[in-house]
């Protein structure tokens, strides 16, 4: 009898393709801080900011957290993973964070992103949907991995990434309607 696993129960959503041993089992506490990231995306969607969430963790507590926030601060460096970082760092008074801290994030980070999780010694990064243009932790190239950093970061992919993807989709599908609605006003 061949069974296949639920997409948040393994990276891969169709486990015939891989062998049982390589498949990646998320804990329910993965999957319950997953959920919280995409409700914050979906915050962030919902004042007209891209559908990106993260949540910082350490010892089963948010010490980070935060959405998209560039259009509305006017700040470049508002992605997510920064606002997070930004919120844990004021709430410890360290830019370092404790051992065994985790960032939930629903899009792969970018190269500023990745960097500054790096900086902030962030241990494990658990991200949803790959960004295939500027990933910067394997869809473009893997920053998490280069021997001149002096600290690494357990990476892990694909957690809720169908949801995520979705939650994207809609909301650039959306954003594309409206343009061409309002040109089609003018």
């Amino acid at each position: 009898m061949k069974t296949t696993l639920a997409p948040y129960f393994s990276a891969a959503s169709d486990s015939t393709s891989i062998p049982f041993a390589q498949l990646m089992f998320w804990s329910l506490s993965d999957v319950q801080w997953m959920q919280k990231a995409l409700r914050l995306a979906s915050q962030g969607a919902d004042v007209g900011e891209v559908p990106v969430g993260a949540v910082l963790v350490h010892d089963q507590q948010i010490i980070g957290q935060g959405f998209n926030q560039p259009i509305g601060g006017h700040d470049a460096t508002a992605h997510a993973e920064i606002v997070a970082l930004r919120e844990a760092c004021q709430r410890l008074q360290n830019y370092r964070l404790p051992l065994q801290t985790t960032l939930y994030v629903t899009l792969e980070p970018c190269t500023m992103c990745i960097g500054a999780l790096i900086h902030a010694r962030v241990d494990r990064l658990v991200y949803a949907a790959s960004e295939p243009r500027a990933g910067m932790v394997g869809s473009q190239m893997d920053l998490s991995m280069q021997p001149f950093y002096n600290h690494n970061i357990q990476v892990h992919r694909g957690l809720c990434s169908e949801h995520s993807s979705q939650l994207l989709k809609t909301f650039f599908r959306e954003r594309r309607r409206l343009a061409k609605q309002n040109k089609n006003s003018v």
